[in-house]
């Protein structure tokens, strides 16, 4: 529990402080956002880590975590921090190894009743996607030359080849591409990696599902975004696969050199770094918005396939089923935030964190700026997913940030021990949730049981008010990498 961790404070309901002193050589407090009942399975671990990153050079604010947070590599899962770009770095810690594994929701205009029971399509959508470990391109233009257009133009280059509308771009964080991407600083490796697994899904938590709106909260907001009680829609999560794995990997060997060569200590060597401005901090960055508009371009090719599929089945327009928006979790951005009174350019890092821009923010589509940014959450599996919106206090708080998903309470070693994918997948069935996966073992994994519960996670967000409840959906059909 949190009152057993010896200075850690609480500051308000459901927020708490990790005051400077914590440890030696914290620059600024830690701060996280978690229930009473969610810090019965909080790591001591993760504080930890949230008050290592608060040592990093030029860190502004807070350290902060999100009610997701768990232990991850270097920052926490959960995790965000923003830092000064004039005496600033960056940490691949702070990104992680999946670099842009994110989420996107399309809707459709078919009904409950359409799709319940429905085993064949999702076994049709599990042929047509490619999934796993491993999972290769069914696409006949996987080429170096593809490769370079989806690291340079990301779901753009997505569109302009055929995969999507116009419309989808504007429905994306960044519209999709971030304009930093240096494909010179992505080793031969990664590329080898990428040219491969252009439109698949991948493994571990990333999925597929086709869900149901359960409830509004916010009819407004669910007017805006096109959702409406009973309908299907489709969720996508899924990153950069083993391109950004690989560039992750690349270039933690060069920061760890270049932590010595700038005189940088720091208590975790998995919180490597380098300034911001350094040849080696912007290799990284040049080379992770490289991967991040890869996974861009990805999401968008399986949308493509998902439209397809659906049309083909149902009879529906591909055009019927809009995107409501993609929102990148694990990447660092420079972004526009007040500090100290003032409109400053800062290095926002969030790993395992969502953006959550409020309203009137730029970079949000004309029609959507009056409510502020959707926000989507996914469940785990069995459990549903939510779809929030962005706000102000964010803006004013937390660096435009949220929760990104439900957070793992079990490894997936432990989860394989305890418990059997036959009998997720026999217990989901009974609830209405047909499964598919690759083998067993990725179910089991993936349990519902190894996640936090996502209702308390977005009810803690809700409440503090970095981002408000406009939806909830629950699966009928789950496509497990």
């Amino acid at each position: 529990m949190i009152r057993m961790i010896e200075g850690v404070k609480r500051t308000g309901t459901n927020e708490w402080e990790i005051p400077v002193g914590f440890i030696p050589g914290m620059r600024v407090p830690g701060r996280f956002f978690l229930s009473e009942k969610l810090s019965g399975i909080l790591e001591p671990g993760a504080i930890q880590q949230l008050a290592n990153v608060a040592t990093m050079p030029g860190i502004l604010k807070n350290s902060l975590g999100m009610p997701d947070i768990h232990w991850g590599y270097g920052f926490p899962i959960g995790g965000v921090a923003a830092f000064s770009r004039e005496d600033g770095v960056i940490s691949p810690g702070g990104v992680g190894f999946d670099i842009n594994c994110g989420v996107r929701l399309l809707t459709t205009p078919l009904g409950f009743s359409d799709v319940s029971g429905r085993k064949d399509l999702i076994d049709e959508l599990f042929r047509a996607v490619p999934t796993g470990v491993g999972a290769k391109s069914t696409s006949p233009k996987a080429s170096a030359k593809t490769l370079e257009g989806m690291m340079m133009k990301g779901a753009r280059w997505a569109v302009e080849t055929g995969y999507g509308t116009s419309h989808d771009i504007l429905r994306c964080e960044e519209t999709g591409c971030m304009k930093e991407a240096d494909s010179s600083a992505v080793s031969m490796k990664a590329k080898q990696r990428g040219i491969p697994q252009g439109g698949t899904l991948g493994s571990g938590n990333h999925f597929l599902e086709i869900q149901v709106v359960r409830e509004i909260y916010d009819a407004p907001a669910a007017k805006a975004f096109g959702l409406s009680t009973g309908q299907v829609c489709c969720m996508i999560h899924c990153g950069s696969r083993g391109l950004g794995h690989q560039i992750c990997t690349d270039h933690l060997k060069v920061l760890e050199a270049a932590m010595r060569k700038y005189h940088i200590t720091l208590p975790d060597r998995q919180l490597a770094c380098a300034p911001l401005e350094s040849p080696e901090g912007r290799a990284y960055f040049g080379a992770m918005a490289a991967a991040a508009n890869y996974a861009w371009a990805n999401r968008q090719m399986i949308t493509h396939t998902v439209r397809q599929t659906i049309s083909r089945m149902f009879g529906i327009a591909y055009e019927d089923m809009p995107l409501v928006y993609d929102v990148a979790h694990n990447v660092a951005k420079f972004e526009d935030h007040m500090v100290g009174g003032r409109k400053t350019e800062v290095c926002v890092h969030r790993k395992g964190a969502t953006r959550a821009f409020g309203p009137d923010t730029p970079d949000l589509p004309a029609d959507l700026t009056a409510f502020g940014q959707p926000v989507i959450i996914p469940g785990s599996m069995g459990t549903s997913s939510y779809v929030l919106r962005g706000t102000a206090v964010a803006m004013e708080r937390t660096f435009g940030s949220t929760c990104h998903g439900a957070g793992r309470v079990m490894s997936r070693s432990q989860a394989k021990k305890r418990l059997s994918g036959k009998e997720v997948a026999a217990n989901l069935a009974k609830e209405g949730i047909i499964v598919r996966a690759p083998h067993e073992n990725a179910i089991a994994d993936e349990s519902p049981e190894v996640y936090k519960p996502s209702d308390e996670v977005v009810g803690v967000v809700h409440d503090v008010g970095i981002s408000r409840l406009v939806a909830r959906l629950s699966p009928v059909g789950v496509i497990k990498g």
